[in-house]
């Protein structure tokens, strides 16, 4: 039996039991996990006068601007209704500027203004501080970005196909 055979093989009526033990949920871990390494981003962040959110629209912005809200929306995986509000509170702090798209007026242009590229230079210090705080090396969380986008693309694929049926992974 195979590696793939055994973790889609069914499972014992035990093993389907234990599989509701909260502890056993992915969806519980992802949850718990996001909201405190959000978290502990939130003291680190304020010294730049942002939310997280807001940063994450900013490191996308520091590795390209212009960028349309569409572009933004789908780097982000935001819907551009959540987005929009986010995208004027950085642009009444004076981190970015939104105007018309050049060659399309529908479109929306996103740019940083000198004071958003120059916070840059200070977000610089956000990763290692955050490895630090988190008792991680560059590499774990290299890997663990990995196996994140493995889940996420795994998610975004299976939202497309049919259910998961009986005998498939525990709490996923």
């Amino acid at each position: 039996m195979t590696e793939h055979d055994a973790a889609t093989a069914p499972a014992s009526a035990d093993a389907r039991e234990e599989d509701l033990l909260l502890e056993r949920q992915l969806c519980f871990a992802l949850s718990v996990a996001s909201r405190t390494i959000v978290g502990a981003y939130r003291p680190v962040l304020e010294d730049l006068g942002v939310t997280h959110p807001q940063y994450l629209v900013l490191l996308a912005l520091w590795e390209q601007s212009p960028r349309t809200v569409r572009d933004l929306s789908d780097t982000l995986l935001m819907e551009p209704a959540t987005l929009s509000p986010m995208l004027k509170r950085l642009e009444t702090a004076g981190l970015l500027s939104r105007n018309r798209a050049p060659g399309n007026d529908r479109a929306l242009a996103v740019e940083l203004t000198a004071k958003g590229r120059a916070l840059r230079a200070r977000a610089l210090d956000v990763p290692g501080t955050m490895m630090q705080r988190l008792g991680l090396e560059r590499a774990e969380v290299e890997e663990l970005n990995r196996s994140m986008r493995r889940l996420i693309d795994a998610a975004q694929s299976g939202e497309q196909g049919a259910p998961a049926g009986p005998g498939t992974a525990a709490g996923a």
